[in-house]
């Protein structure tokens, strides 16, 4: 049984003391493949580091978040230019709209995930979304951007049937992890409407960590709490879960 974690931030900070047991314990669960999104130029070099010392199991993305779009968002947006001219990544992300902490810079964060989203269709990669507070204003870029060439994730998708639906017209996977497994999350009450086809496993970690865990930081290794979820919503086992997205994954990100 392989898992996926399509979406962990391995290279954070919260895991400087202890990141190689973290990695080790979700291998030993069986989460072999871990996805890591970009934030800014300031993380790049840390993801570098981190594909190095484990080269089998880390796949990168590259992007400019939307929290970390600012006065320099044009050097920001050319480092991301520079670093998909310049290797492989297999995924532009995370990339999107977050109007939760600060609305100051809607319109720069408008530009700049248009603007991403067709530098991934010129290097021919799947867009990885960050979406908080935002799903009107996200989905209408995707309107204005739609196509054959345009498909990716909805990360840490937390919305209702309808967006999901939506989101799922774009092309996109639901990005699927701890909020599943929260009394007050609500997506567990449809997501059995939703084809199994369409989901991707993630944690975010450190952030979002699943039941029993919430509260504490979140490691790739929860992840299977989010499968035991997804067995218990779809009355499938946890192989066919695991084998359903993990080949969702690889769909996406062709590898």
């Amino acid at each position: 049984m392989t898992i996926t974690d399509t979406h962990t931030h391995l290279y954070s900070e919260a895991f400087n003391e202890d990141r190689t047991e973290v990695i080790q314990r979700a291998i030993d669960k069986n989460v072999k493949r871990f996805f890591i999104p970009a934030i800014d130029s300031e993380t790049t070099q840390a993801m570098y580091d981190l594909e190095k010392r484990f080269p089998e199991n880390i796949f990168l993305m590259m992007g400019l978040h939307p929290t970390s779009v600012s006065e320099s968002v044009e050097e920001e947006l050319k480092h991301v230019e520079e670093e998909l001219a310049k290797r492989k990544f297999y995924a532009v992300g995370e990339i999107g709209i977050d109007l939760y902490w600060d609305k100051s810079f809607f319109e720069t964060q408008r530009k700049a995930f248009k603007r991403q989203i067709q530098l991934a269709k010129k290097h021919k990669l799947p867009i990885v979304i960050h979406c908080r507070e935002a799903f009107d204003e996200v989905f209408e870029v995707l309107e204005e951007e739609k196509g054959e060439d345009l498909y990716g994730i909805f990360h840490c998708f937390t919305g209702t049937k309808a967006q999901a639906e939506q989101a799922i017209s774009y092309n996109m996977k639901l990005g699927i992890g701890g909020v599943a497994t929260f009394k007050n999350g609500k997506i567990d009450q449809f997501l059995n409407e939703i084809d199994l086809k369409h989901i991707v496993l993630e944690t975010d970690s450190p952030y979002l960590a699943p039941k029993p865990y919430r509260g504490k930081r979140n490691e790739s290794a929860y992840v299977v709490k989010v499968v035991e979820k997804l067995s218990d919503i779809y009355k499938v086992s946890l192989e066919e879960i695991a084998a359903q997205t993990t080949q969702n994954s690889k769909d996406v990100f062709g590898i």
